[in-house]
């Protein structure tokens, strides 16, 4: 089975540590590995062929992060146009291997995962439910909470047992706290956590019947004789920005679930960051040197410079000081980090 890494995205809500130039899945955030070395891990418990699609101003960071991955298993964007279109160009070069009937698993290199073995699990599923019924297969998150800032996969209709697969019979966007937690009482819904898997046939029948608009773009890439090339590279620059759950997912009746059996978090903001770390008794967590905390609950500090932090008396708070920033915030409204990130980037 091969997998492919989208390693993309800026990780704004978690600005001072990610930034435009090191975005968070090429940090260290939970351990000795960064983001993306984890999701390669788990990519080899799936199989040997691995690829990663980047954008061209990281490409270099992926390569120094993972010496093990050939040099032509990193797939370069020479400019971001959306989810959709990084996965039409990794299904293209996978398919000029003439590799065109082996299940592909699409994964996102920003997820933070602990069951390795159960990960693996899963995506199998998916390829054995992928190539048996050649269908798109997606892998869903079984909720545990009425979360607000994920979308939803409606299932409807067993088709594997086994497997633990079914029929999509729809995507939610992110609800309201109300509609997610109808849709948590309901027991009908999973998490979208963006992974697709299919064979490159299985895509280009999909796509071909369901998306005029990106097969259009797919014919446009496959009509450039070589790979990697500067026609290549201008093709795909000259396509427009297509996000695959609005250019494919909704737009297909053909699509099947499987229901994860491991645990999952999309990191997306210190929040999410602090709950998944190791804490002290008092529910703190601190990394980095010169950091004087006195009676402090349920506090994350990071410092990543030498001049002392000091933080006394807080509850619920962030606290991170880098070389591009200091962020103080409430914990509970940390994610609204992104929007002092993206109002940054524009005063450039």
């Amino acid at each position: 089975m091969i997998t492919v890494i989208i390693a993309g995205g800026s990780g704004t809500r978690l600005w001072p540590l990610s930034t435009s130039d090191y975005p968070k899945h090429l940090l260290n955030l939970t351990g000795d590995r960064t983001l993306l070395q984890m999701a390669y891990d788990r990519s080899r418990s799936v199989g040997d062929t691995i690829y990663i699609v980047t954008e061209q101003s990281h490409s270099d960071h992926v390569k120094s992060q993972l010496p093990d991955l050939p040099q032509d298993a990193v797939l370069i964007e020479p400019g971001r146009r959306g989810t959709a279109h990084c996965i039409v160009m990794a299904l293209d070069v996978i398919a000029r291997t003439g590799n065109k009937d082996e299940p592909i698993a699409f994964i996102h290199s920003d997820h933070f995962v602990r069951d390795v073995e159960g990960f693996a699990r899963s995506v199998h599923a998916a390829g054995r439910v992928s190539s048996d019924k050649n269908e798109i297969t997606l892998v869903g998150i079984e909720p545990t909470f009425p979360a607000t800032g994920f979308g939803y996969i409606e299932r409807d209709g067993v088709i594997d047992e086994g497997s633990g697969a079914f029929r999509v019979a729809s995507f939610k966007e992110k609800p309201d706290l109300e509609t997610a937690q109808t849709f948590l009482a309901s027991g009908n819904y999973l998490w979208n956590c963006g992974y697709f898997v299919g064979s490159v046939n299985t895509f280009w029948n999909e796509i071909n019947a369901s998306a005029p608009e990106l097969q259009a773009s797919v014919e446009k890439l496959r009509s450039v004789t070589d790979y990697p090339s500067d026609d290549y590279n201008n093709a795909y620059l000259a396509l427009d920005t297509q996000i695959i759950d609005y250019a494919l997912s909704e737009r297909s009746n053909n699509l099947a679930v499987v229901a994860a059996t491991f645990d999952w978090m999309d990191i997306g903001s210190f929040k999410d960051l602090h709950d998944i770390v190791d804490k002290d008794e008092r529910g703190n967590y601190q990394r980095g040197e010169n950091i004087h905390s006195l009676d402090n609950e349920n506090v994350y500090i990071r410092n990543e410079e030498a001049k002392p932090i000091a933080v006394i008396g807080l509850d619920n708070v962030v606290v991170v000081n880098t070389p591009d920033g200091i962020l103080v915030a409430r914990k509970d409204v940390s994610q609204r980090t992104g929007e002092v990130a993206k109002s940054l980037s524009r005063n450039r």
